[in-house]
């Protein structure tokens, strides 16, 4: 990435926000193995706000809002169209999340890089990618 002068250093964090905070921390937590840094009671707005490490140092900041309207989940809608997760080998991480209750798709292969992937979806059905890197 070429630094037009702004001094960037990288990617920080991506925000999601979830229908169902228990469950998406679970998720998160639990399952992918984020680690919490931070979680807070925000009274005042009838929000939680958890920030997590993940592997590599990106960040996820999790937030509950009440009633948050339904995300659109067609891939090719405008916006994120979805997070992708580096793993060394992804047969390996695909099991891991199937025997966690998470289904994945079949294993793909892109046909620019000619590496392997998978999709599945957290519990608000925001689309998640492993990515093999090797």
């Amino acid at each position: 990435m070429s630094d037009p002068g702004l001094g960037l250093d990288g990617f920080h964090h991506v925000a999601l926000i979830t229908s169902d905070y228990p469950r998406a921390k679970h998720f998160y937590v639990d399952i992918l193995g984020a680690k919490v840094i931070d979680e807070t009671l925000r009274v005042e707005r009838e929000s939680y706000k958890l920030d997590l490490l993940l592997p590599g140092g990106a960040q996820l900041e999790l937030f509950s809002f009440p009633a948050p309207p339904p995300r659109v989940n067609r891939p090719e809608a405008c916006g994120l169209r979805h997070l992708a997760f580096r793993c060394r080998d992804v047969d390996v991480a695909r099991q891991m999340l199937e025997t966690r209750g998470v289904t994945c798709e079949p294993v793909r292969v892109d046909e620019l890089t000619g590496r392997r992937f998978t999709f599945f979806a957290d519990p608000d059905g925001t689309p998640l990618e492993l990515y093999e890197t090797g």
